[in-house]
């Protein structure tokens, strides 16, 4: 078994955190069950937010009278300090408990901070002083305020993007949070399925020690796939390494991480399946990706305004408009049946 510790926080796990952002999508009852195996097969730090609609909610059916044995992280939006206090009090209830192991602010695009106007460090101090959370930390997707984050000293664990498919930058903000004591969480660790080969994304992850995977979950096959990582980690063998080399080849760069930030867009386009449908459809085809629903997204694509509103909202600096006309143009060889 393969165990991280989250910096100064203590927490420490295997390397098997579950990300509750695509319970959403499945019944209640399949939710539960998902995250029940979960704890059965090992995993004891689940990930969720208030923005994943009934995700808190799953999670405090499935974990009732059982909150002593996991670790729970939720993440809030809010913008002000009333905001704060209504966000935490209802994902506690949701979640059917009295504190949260690890509460974050969700993706801002500044490092909150005490004296910044917005109240909302302060607030999270007083939850910490009240024992309604145990741990500060802050998500984002922005590389300047990660830095920002990380050299400000005032939390104790940063989640951001970190894959295999990762820069030299994102490595970078790694080695800063291990010399400053905190703990990294990685979302995104498949690339929002991008990456195809998660024994190899585990072992590529698993050389950080510092760094705690959260995969996001949605199917029993998925999960059984995890789970045996638990007992049996898998190791960077050469022919991993050689899978790797091949992924950054074609995807490192200019590609949509499926973030959705730049949503919503004005023309009603969904960007963040529109701007990677291509490579989708190339690593991991599915007939669900050639449905009418999906070809009516696609169709979208013609409405784009080239507003570069997208753009402006993009973490990674993407020329949006350019990937969604790249993409339609594949996807249209694909239904024509020509080769690509």
């Amino acid at each position: 078994m393969s165990e991280v510790t989250l910096g100064k926080t203590g927490i420490t796990v295997n390397k098997n955190g579950f990300g509750a952002l695509p319970i959403q999508r499945v019944s209640f009852s399949e939710a539960v069950k998902l995250l029940r195996r979960a704890y059965e097969g090992g995993m004891r730090f689940f990930d969720t937010a208030r923005a994943y609609t009934d995700s808190e909610e799953k999670l405090g059916a499935a974990f009732e009278g059982m909150r002593e044995k996991i670790y729970i992280s939720s993440k809030t939006m809010a913008e002000d300090a009333a905001g704060f206090w209504k966000d935490l009090e209802t994902t506690l209830a949701n979640l059917k408990t009295d504190y949260l192991d690890l509460y974050q602010f969700h993706n801002p695009a500044f490092c909150p901070k005490p004296g910044d106007g917005t109240g909302l460090y302060e607030a999270m101090c007083e939850a910490k002083e009240q024992g309604k959370i145990r741990h500060i930390g802050i998500t984002n997707h922005r590389l300047g305020v990660a830095k920002e984050i990380i050299q400000s000293g005032l939390y104790e664990t940063l989640q951001f993007p970190f894959c295999y498919l990762a820069t030299e930058k994102d490595q970078e903000l790694v080695s800063l949070c291990r010399e400053n004591d905190m703990g990294f969480i990685a979302m995104k660790a498949l690339s929002g399925g991008l990456i195809t080969d998660s024994a190899a994304a585990y072992a590529w992850l698993d050389q950080y020690e510092n760094v705690l995977p959260i995969w996001g979950v949605q199917r029993e096959t998925e999960l059984e796939e995890f789970l045996r990582y638990v007992a049996d980690p898998p190791v960077l063998t050469e022919e991993r390494k050689a899978q790797i080399e091949k992924d950054r080849k074609e995807l490192s760069g200019n590609f949509c991480r499926a973030c959705g930030y730049c949503m919503p867009c004005p023309a009603g386009i969904e960007i963040n399946i529109c701007a990677r449908m291509s490579l989708l459809i190339r690593r991991s085809p599915s007939a669900n990706q050639l449905t009418e629903e999906v070809r009516a997204k696609m169709k979208k694509v013609e409405e784009c305004l080239h507003c570069g509103a997208c753009m402006k909202k993009c973490p990674y600096g993407l020329e949006t408009p350019r990937l969604l006309e790249e993409n339609y143009k594949d996807y249209q060889e694909i239904l024509a049946g020509k080769e690509i």
